[in-house]
């Protein structure tokens, strides 16, 4: 635990001092974009914080392969270079998008590419140990794969439009998720609790700690699509080393949640993206727009809509995704009863506090 925390703790500093050295080099040199009509703030932001979000994850991740505590994950570095070269791609595309809106083809076909460079090395989905059946054929799992990846990348990518939501976001669920791995790495290698998936997700605590200070509300510098698709594909990256951690042989009915988790809980954690996602897609094509059109009709839009303030809105998504993220972890813990009991409770107050506004409204309306 002591060497996830280090490295944790790097990535926060090499982040916070990356951020806030680029802040002033884009006010200096003036390198931020105009105001859009659909933005809800009212001066031009820089948006180089992906940037240091980068130089965060790539100095950890070097400091990480001196520590003879991860020899083991860097034995064969086949993985891990290639998810150093997917991050520095997507990273570059979203740094060129934020600086001149590239259109949407271009960004979709990058990150298709981002994820077939991923699949294609090894880093896919490699199996579901149910009864010592595996997803199929290496096409199949590429697919999947590169699938996945691409929506988690998107879902971060869409909320990304109030200050301190994606990397707060992120970091509850990343919690969440490395306490999953550390917790899968005791049952399954007692001897060993060092992998590439902890190591992924302590680096993306690390950043999302570093950045945050700097994006809290009024936020000084945005993540932009650099930061928020990097922070996507390491989420993705995280949970599908993850699948290869159980013998699909030698696992039974008491795996099958540990089995699936890996697969359920970015989803989960990423409940509300994903949903503002599809909704998303599903209004513009309907509007006969593409599905990549900036609007202001997010969820986090129509909750200041609804009442909630900047921050108000903010921590509703904090809210939801530490009960689904809680949820899921809980399993390891807890009978199916207790679970749904306390996701019931965590239910009535999460809606109530989303819907506090409404209520607030027709009570002093009375």
């Amino acid at each position: 635990m002591r060497a996830y925390l280090a490295v944790a703790l790097i990535s926060a500093i090499v982040t916070f001092l990356a951020t806030w050295a680029l802040l002033k080099v884009a006010h200096r040199y003036k390198i931020y974009p105009q105001i859009r009509a659909r933005d809800v703030h009212t001066r031009p932001t820089p948006r180089l914080g992906g940037v240091a979000m980068f130089l965060g994850f790539a100095v950890s991740l070097a400091v990480a392969a001196m520590f003879g505590w991860f020899h083991g994950v860097f034995e064969d570095p086949s993985h891990v270079i290639a998810i150093a070269a997917a991050a520095l791609l997507i990273t570059a595309i979203g740094f060129f998008d934020d600086l001149y809106d590239l259109d949407w083809t271009i960004k979709l076909g990058g990150q298709l590419v981002v994820a077939g460079i991923l699949a294609w090395q090894g880093v896919q989905i490699v199996s579901l140990p149910i009864a010592g059946l595996t997803i199929g054929s290496f096409g199949t799992s590429l697919v999947v794969t590169v699938f996945l990846t691409v929506l988690v990348m998107n879902a971060v990518n869409f909320i990304d439009g109030l200050d301190g939501l994606v990397s707060g976001v992120v970091l509850i669920g990343t919690i969440t998720f490395f306490a999953y791995c550390y917790l899968l790495a005791q049952k399954t290698s007692p001897g060993n609790y060092f992998n590439l998936a902890g190591l992924l997700s302590a680096i993306v605590m690390g950043m999302c700690i570093g950045f945050l200070p700097h994006n809290w509300r009024p936020a000084k510098i945005f993540m932009g699509d650099s930061g928020a698709m990097l922070l996507g594909m390491l989420m993705a990256t995280s949970a599908l080393t993850v699948t290869g951690q159980i013998d699909p042989h030698t696992a039974g009915q008491d795996d099958l949640l540990p089995a699936f988790i890996p697969l359920i809980l970015p989803l989960a954690i990423l409940l509300l993206p994903v949903l503002d996602l599809t909704l998303a897609v599903v209004r513009r094509l309907r509007a006969g727009k593409s599905p990549f059109t900036a609007d202001r009709k997010h969820l986090h839009h129509r909750l200041q809509d609804l009442g909630h303030s900047h921050v108000g809105s903010v921590l509703v998504f904090y809210v939801w995704t530490a009960l689904i993220s809680l949820t899921c972890l809980l399993f390891f813990f807890w009978p199916v009863w207790a679970i749904a009991a306390f996701f019931l409770l965590g239910l009535v107050l999460a809606g109530g506090y989303t819907l506090w506004p409404v209520i607030d409204k027709r009570r002093r309306a009375k």
